[in-house]
């Protein structure tokens, strides 16, 4: 039988009974306009670490664990989300990069090579996707289409309509797509393409690159749908590459696809300081010496600043002995 659904409570009602279960509140005046401005739901997954465990179960109580407060959960949330903003700005620099790379190197074969099934390799074009009647290829040009349709009154959009019969070459076509639509397009690429774009990156191959690609969408959705990023269990995983299994890395955990992202971004732009900004934001962590949670919860491991894949151009030109 199922449970009755909680009843409705006032913010005050809701930090007291947050309270009552043993959770510390510094200020209540702050505590009760923080849960009126991001809400006592979102903040209870960053309290949710401070939640008792019983032994025989591991199953969470609803009481906390002594030494935790309301304040530390906010201190985990301005955290992560400053994390995911930095994961996002990455992000969207490595999109509009590997957008322009796809569209270069179809737009050689045919402008509309994006179209055309012979350019991509029959597991994507020719053989009939799980469960479906239709090929990756299809099923992603109907997305396409969707996207042409919703974005008609744009004025790239109905320039074409009105001036080319509505056919848009790849590289105004990828004006349309987003990361999920581009990340499916390259993983149909013939061999010879994927592996020139992956190669730019530093990746072993382009079958490699297009698990990284998947991975940075899945963080990509996290971050843009303002969900937990820190501890994340990343659902969608890449292997550790060769240059990084020494470092006993996780790939349920968000920090190795930070690295990803420094990787890719030290092409795409090398003078970038968003490596500074991810350093320095794990330095700020404000719960250090917390017991319960830490910045080991990302899935980093200790020195990994000191890396060379961490270190601007200056610092890795003297620290040759260090490897990543």
């Amino acid at each position: 039988m199922n449970k009755p659904l909680k009843i409705w409570k006032s913010y005050a009602d809701q930090l007291s009974l947050l309270e009552q279960r043993g959770l510390y509140v510094g200020d209540r005046s702050k505590a009760i306009d923080y849960l009126g401005r991001i809400g006592y739901y979102r903040l209870s997954g960053y309290w949710y670490p401070f939640r008792q465990v019983e032994s025989s179960t591991q199953k969470k109580l609803d009481q906390f664990i002594q030494d935790c407060s309301f304040e530390q959960a906010v201190k985990l949330y301005i955290f992560d989300k400053k994390l995911r903003l930095l994961a996002l700005d990455a992000i969207e620099r490595i999109e509009m990069a590997v957008r322009v790379d796809i569209a270069y190197c179809l737009g050689k074969l045919n402008p509309l090579a994006h179209l055309q099934a012979k350019h991509f390799h029959g597991n994507f074009s020719i053989r009939l996707a799980r469960g479906k009647n239709q090929t990756a290829h299809q099923i992603w040009l109907g997305k396409y289409q969707e996207c042409i349709r919703r974005n008609a009154k744009t004025a790239f959009v109905e320039h074409h309509s009105n001036e080319y019969g509505g056919q848009l070459p790849v590289w105004v076509a990828i004006e349309l797509w987003d990361f999920g639509m581009m990340s499916t397009l390259y993983a149909g690429m013939k061999t010879i393409h994927q592996d020139a774009i992956a190669k730019k990156y530093g990746a072993v191959n382009g079958k490699t690159f297009a698990k990284w690609l998947r991975s940075l969408n899945h963080i990509r959705n996290i971050a843009a749908h303002h969900s937990r990023l820190w501890n994340a269990n990343i659902v969608d995983r890449s292997n550790v590459p060769p240059h990084l299994a020494g470092f006993q890395l996780d790939n349920a955990k968000p920090f190795l696809y930070l690295c990803l992202m420094k990787q890719v971004l030290d092409t795409i732009c090398p003078n970038s300081e968003w490596g500074n900004r991810i350093k320095k934001l794990f330095a700020e962590f404000a719960l250090q010496k917390h017991p319960v949670v830490g910045i080991r919860d990302t899935g980093c491991v200790t020195g990994w600043e000191n890396w060379e894949l961490w270190m601007n151009k200056t610092q890795a030109n003297k620290s040759q002995h260090v490897h990543y």
